[in-house]
C-alpha cells in the first residue's frame, strides 16, 4: 500500500507511528504538527503552538499523548484527545563539555 500525503509545508522534519491505530504524526518545518490516518489518507487534526520548525514527535505507547520538540527550544507534551498542550518545558538545550586538548 502506497499513500501520498499532501501538506503546505515544504519539509517534514519528523514522523511517529501510533502503536495501535493507523495514525502517523508529522512534524513540519512550518511549525505545525499534523495527525494523519494513513489508511484513509486523511488529515485528522493539526497542532500549532511551536514558534518555528518542529524537529521531532513521538507517540506515548499507551496514553493519548505525544511529545514534540522544536527550534523554539521547547518540548511540549500534548493530549491528542483533548487537542491541547498539557505543558511545555522551556529552553531545553544540551551543553556538552569541551575536551581539554
Amino acid at each position: 500500500m502506497l499513500t501520498k500525503f499532501e501538506t503546505k509545508s515544504n519539509r517534514v522534519k519528523g514522523l511517529s507511528f501510533h502503536p495501535k491505530r493507523p495514525w502517523i504524526l508529522a512534524s513540519l518545518h512550518s511549525g505545525v504538527i499534523q495527525l494523519w490516518d494513513y489508511r484513509m489518507g486523511t488529515l485528522i487534526d493539526k497542532f500549532d503552538e511551536h514558534d518555528g520548525p518542529v524537529r521531532g514527535v513521538h507517540f506515548h505507547h499507551s496514553q493519548p499523548l505525544f511529545v514534540s520538540g522544536g527550534d523554539d527550544y521547547k518540548i511540549k507534551v500534548w493530549n491528542y484527545k483533548l487537542h491541547r498542550c498539557l505543558f511545555t518545558l522551556l529552553d531545553y538545550s544540551v551543553h556538552l563539555p569541551r575536551n581539554a586538548d
